[in-house]
């Protein structure tokens, strides 16, 4: 497995996303688990979840808790894997998604995912969404005060503008160490806040990067470019969108979501799948 950097931590060039593992159309157990393991199995270091991955008002942290018991249940060493979680985003159990910010909230949120992750500090703790009725410093703030007693060992935001990025790097300095926003063939807006990260050395943890859980089975339908070059390749489109996302940057670290093992196991042999100047010229324009 290739690997880059998030902060001083060195992790696997392709990350798991655990989201469609717990929220609608989630699998049983036993088949979450066994996706988990096969990421494991084929190098994967890097696990992204958050405390609002669930379906239900009385199951926060279904997915946290769920990575838990798949780490525990591993046949092999976990030492180096990097789990990455989030707070700031609610799910209430009607359908919907709603947002605190507020430092209170943040930091018990962080203590919840501390004990449902089993650890005593996060390894990579993100603020998940901003929140329009607070100020985005308090917020920020609230993780940097959460860095310093000792409950995160680094720090991440998501959904961020390049002014956020700039404000959230001014207050954690360079405990500030990756960025998580939307990017795929389907959605580029985030190229200034991809560029801002190349400028300030940040990771770039793109989600979705394959177009949404319930599109990206439809990649190669509706980016033909994509699905003609993995014809060319023998490869899958899903496969080459990644290889894609990895030749945009240094610090692109896609973090692909993934509820059984065939698929994630796809998506990390794109670490293995070097496209040439052509095809991303393609891919580029697509």
């Amino acid at each position: 497995m290739n690997s880059r950097r998030i902060g001083n931590t060195e992790v696997s060039a392709i990350g798991l996303g655990g989201m469609p593992m717990s929220i609608e159309g989630r699998p049983d157990e036993e088949r979450s688990i066994r996706t988990i393991h096969a990421a494991l199995d084929a190098g994967v270091t890097l696990i992204d979840t958050a405390d609002a991955y669930h379906l239900h008002a009385d199951e926060v942290g279904h997915n946290e808790s769920l990575i838990a018991r798949a780490l525990a249940s591993y046949g092999g060493d976990t030492s180096g894997v990097l789990v990455a979680t989030k707070g700031g985003h609610l799910r209430p159990g009607d359908g919907s998604w709603t947002r605190n910010s507020s430092p209170e909230y943040l930091r018990s949120a962080c203590e919840a995912s501390c004990k449902r992750l089993g650890v005593e500090a996060i390894g990579l703790y993100q603020h998940h969404r901003p929140d329009p009725r607070v100020p985005y410093a308090d917020s920020i703030g609230a993780i940097r005060d959460l860095v310093d007693a000792g409950k995160v060992r680094m720090a991440g935001i998501s959904n961020a503008n390049p002014e956020q990025i700039r404000q959230a790097r001014e207050i954690l300095g360079d405990r500030l160490v990756s960025v998580q926003n939307q990017y795929s063939p389907a959605f580029r807006s985030s190229e200034p806040e991809l560029a801002l990260c190349d400028e300030l050395g940040l990771a770039f943890l793109p989600w979705s990067p394959l177009g949404g859980i319930s599109r990206a089975g439809e990649l190669g339908s509706r980016f033909a470019p994509f699905a003609e070059v993995a014809a060319a390749r023998g490869v899958s489109p899903q496969q080459v969108c990644l290889a894609w996302l990895l030749a945009r940057s240094p610090r692109v670290i896609p973090i692909p979501g993934s509820s059984r093992p065939e698929t994630i196991r796809d998506s990390v042999a794109a670490t293995e799948l070097q496209l040439d100047e052509d095809e991303l010229a393609v891919l580029d324009r697509a």
